[in-house]
């Protein structure tokens, strides 16, 4: 039996997962109208290979992932494109995303799947494939997988299996039901990765999905570890600890102790996307809380929630919506947004489940928040450095080591929303950093520029010197240069005499037959400027012999 290594802290909320596993997954019906987001995943969001109007395939690519960090994004039914715009997302800043809206047709045309030998081909290749097909971790955090297995010679290779948040049996359910199909995605990912073994961590409340996996890794040389039941226990690091007994230090990855760490969910799209060259265009979604009939679907991405939470039939006192578990979930606030990658859990409040917390009141200095603090940090300390806007302080009690999981919340007894202060802490030190890297761009920018212009300068004044000495030392035959300055000089007298005799042989036209009147009004401006030509030669002689007196 393999030696566990506790980590500190963690709590045992009530878990509430029972309802849920009552059925078996079920495939919820094909929405009418698609919304698939082109940000499903951390990084850059995908950049759309299609129009208005465009016919699509199911499993066809509508957006290419962007950049090394991203992921493409798949029609996850055929029909037709009815726009391109933003529209309202899950996500945490409540901010519309840049969608792209699918009617669906109802016939459920598929692109040409392909299988892929993994064991044939190089890791890149495979990589490549990943992120064409859009996998990324679906256990939350939806990081790009690709990026993930461009890891080698690993240690240990971690599948989480512990679900750990009350409430989500999405990925028991899937383990119950498609153990086998799990596996073969886990071997392609210790295959890529060269793991020397591979633990499946799954906590104790999950009995039948213990035995199906255990059934599933035989002679796969897989171990699958039945952990205790403690939350966050499903958090990676938290995970790895408890498997392996290495801390993953302050700042580092998995890797760089030798382990890298996978959701189980994870490894089943990995293996549709190798074995069966679907994408990710589904995923199992927990619809559970105040609703009558909870249970696990299979969900097309881009799926209205509002519509899907129907189909458990929501009790008549419903008061809210949550995506993702009670600890870490996100509330809903428009149930028009869709299911994406990293909906997992759809949970129904009411004021008998969720009761309203009680007001804040000062912080005890109790220490309890330390006390079930997984990651080993002081969240009273970070509460009050995240309180005052002292960022620095805050950065140097590891302010980013915090998992967000919300135990500290959970056991504080004057009711504090200590992981809403860290969140807004780390945010604000997210645009404060953002804001200096593109004040230090603009500096480097506005620096290259005057480099440039001063080498532009400094390269013209070059030439300038060069042509200047080229000239200098050029050989002048005798007599050249004023031969030259004569014949340019004769050249332009020549041109004016040839005006002035061409002005001179003009003759006026329409002069003849004048009547008396005009003929009279001619001679009288002739006889004017004949007086003005006169009255202008004694000025300028009379000018003449007064500069002349004055000289002697």
């Amino acid at each position: 039996m393999r030696v566990l290594y506790p980590f500190n802290g963690g709590v045992h909320p009530a878990e509430h997962k029972s309802p849920s596993t009552q059925l078996g997954v079920a495939v919820a019906p094909l929405p009418a109208r698609l919304v698939v987001p082109l940000r499903q995943h951390s990084g850059s969001p995908a950049k759309p290979l299609v129009a208005a109007g465009d016919h699509v395939l199911k499993g066809q690519m509508i957006g290419m992932a962007e950049g090394y960090i991203s992921a493409s994004v798949h029609a996850p039914s055929s029909g037709r494109v009815a726009a391109i715009e933003m529209r309202p997302a899950p996500h945490p800043s409540g901010l519309p995303d840049l969608s792209i809206v699918l009617e669906t047709d109802g016939e459920e045309r598929w692109i040409e799947r392909q299988a892929l030998d993994y064991r044939a081909i190089d890791p890149a290749r495979l990589r490549q494939h990943l992120q064409d097909m859009g996998v990324v971790g679906l256990g939350g955090a939806v990081f790009p997988s690709h990026v993930k297995l461009n890891a080698s010679s690993l240690e240990t290779l971690v599948i989480n299996a512990a679900e750990c948040e009350p409430y989500i049996t999405c990925d028991d359910m899937l383990m119950r039901e498609r153990a086998a199909e799990v596996v073969q995605g886990i071997m392609i990912a210790q295959h890529a990765m060269g793991a020397r073994e591979v633990l499946i961590g799954i906590e104790d409340n999950k009995p039948q999905a213990i035995a199906a996996m255990q059934a599933a890794c035989q002679g796969s040389g897989f171990e699958v570890v039945t952990v205790p039941t403690l939350y966050p226990s499903g958090s990676a690091k938290q995970l790895i600890k408890l498997l392996t007994g290495k801390e993953v230090p302050s700042g580092a990855l998995a890797p760089q102790i030798g382990v890298q760490c996978f959701n189980v969910a994870t490894a089943y799209t990995i293996h549709r996307a190798v074995n069966h060259g679907e994408p990710v265009i589904s995923r199992l979604v927990t619809l559970t809380g105040n609703m009558h009939e909870p249970r696990n679907y299979e969900v097309l991405i881009g799926t209205p929630i509002g519509e899907l939470a129907m189909l458990a039939r929501p009790r008549a006192d419903t008061s809210g919506y949550l995506m993702g578990g009670p600890m870490m979930g996100l509330p809903l606030a428009d149930l028009s947004v869709p299911v994406v990658k990293a909906t997992n859990c759809v949970i129904a409040t009411s004021k008998a489940l969720f009761p309203p917390l009680p007001r804040a009141m000062p912080c005890i200095r109790c220490t309890r928040c330390a006390q079930a603090c997984p990651a080993d940090l002081q969240p009273q300390e970070l509460f009050w450095f995240a309180k005052a806007r002292n960022f620095d302080k805050a950065q140097e009690y590891k302010l980013f080591d915090c998992i967000e999981c919300g135990c500290c919340s959970y056991v504080c007894p004057s009711h504090i929303p200590l992981v809403q202060f860290y969140r807004f802490a780390k945010s604000e030190i997210q645009a404060h950093e953002k804001e200096r890297k593109a004040s230090e761009l603009a500096r480097e920018r506005h620096e290259f520029r005057e480099l440039r212009l001063e080498r532009e300068k400094q390269e013209k004044a070059a030439k300038h010197a060069a042509k200047a000495a080229q000239v200098a030392a050029k050989p002048v035959e005798e007599g050249g240069d004023e031969a030259a300055v004569a014949a340019k000089k004769a050249a332009i007298q020549a041109a004016i005499e040839r005006a002035k005799a061409k002005k001179a042989a003009v003759a006026p036209q329409n002069v003849a037959d004048l009547p008396p009147e005009a003929q009279a009004e001619i001679d009288e401006i002739d006889e004017r400027r004949a007086q003005a030509k006169e009255t202008a030669e004694q000025s300028v002689a009379a000018r003449k012999s007064d500069e002349g007196q004055g000289a002697q």
